[in-house]
């Protein structure tokens, strides 16, 4: 299913992933900086420090727990594609700058999810600390091993191949490849075991699960995306739980 891009600045309109994700603060063309932030670079100024929420600790209301019910309810649901064809190079170049802000996509979602982010003049995020949605463990972030923290797609593009992208234009991919809204960053290894499953094979630790069915199921109702069964089922039971 091809659909249109969105249009206006990515990084600044209303964040659709769960506010768990979001109480970290990001540097983003023209968003104001929110509490909790620590930045570094050319124009930022400290904020005061305030303490990020642990992943779950603050779960989506209950009007979004409804919402993500009914968009799953409307999901289409089909078997997985066989993957044919699929090349990470159909999603675009990793973590280029789709929204002209001036930064790489890695390195805005980390100056977004990370608490006390430190960044450079030249965008990189240089340390920080990460509370990981998907262990519950706290990870101190060095630019010296760059891969204890990674950058995951909440629906991987490997199954998003096989469930639609396939069929949409390559600016969509590219596109969705760096929605911030499919985007969290995560333990290293915990992202690679992680793979290209979708909730069928592979849940978060139990308290941020329903941020995460919630935050999946947007995505797949924004792009128009097919679900497996096993991944529907998942998903009710996930929010069921909220």
């Amino acid at each position: 299913m091809a659909r249109a891009p969105r249009t206006g600045p990515r990084a600044c309109r209303t964040p659709r992933i769960a506010a768990a994700l979001l109480a970290a603060a990001g540097v983003l063309a023209g968003c104001d900086a929110l509490p909790g932030t620590d930045l570094v670079g050319p124009t930022a100024t400290p904020a005061p420090s305030a303490p990020r929420p642990a992943p779950g600790a603050d779960p989506p209301a209950s009007e979004e727990v409804d919402q993500a019910l009914s968009r799953l309810s409307e999901a289409e649901v089909a078997p997985e594609g066989s993957g044919a064809g699929y090349e990470r190079d159909e999603f675009g170049s990793s973590w280029i700058d789709t929204d002209d802000n001036g930064c790489p996509t890695r390195h805005d979602i980390l100056a977004r999810d990370l608490r006390k982010a430190r960044v450079a003049d030249d965008c990189t995020v240089t340390r920080g600390v990460l509370e990981d949605p998907y262990t519950g463990e706290r990870i101190e972030f060095t630019a010296e091993d760059p891969m204890e923290v990674q950058i995951d797609h909440l629906v991987p593009l490997a199954l998003a191949w096989r469930t639609g992208a396939g069929e949409w234009d390559r600016d969509v991919r590219v596109e969705f490849a760096n929605d911030p809204d499919n985007l969290i960053a995560a333990d290293g290894p915990a992202n690679q075991s992680k793979g290209d499953s979708g909730p069928g094979e592979w849940r978060p630790y139990p308290p941020f699960r329903c941020d995460y069915a919630v935050a999946y199921v947007d995505v797949v109702d924004e792009y128009g995306l097919r679900l497996p069964s096993a991944d529907r089922a998942a998903l009710e039971e996930m929010l069921a739980d909220c």
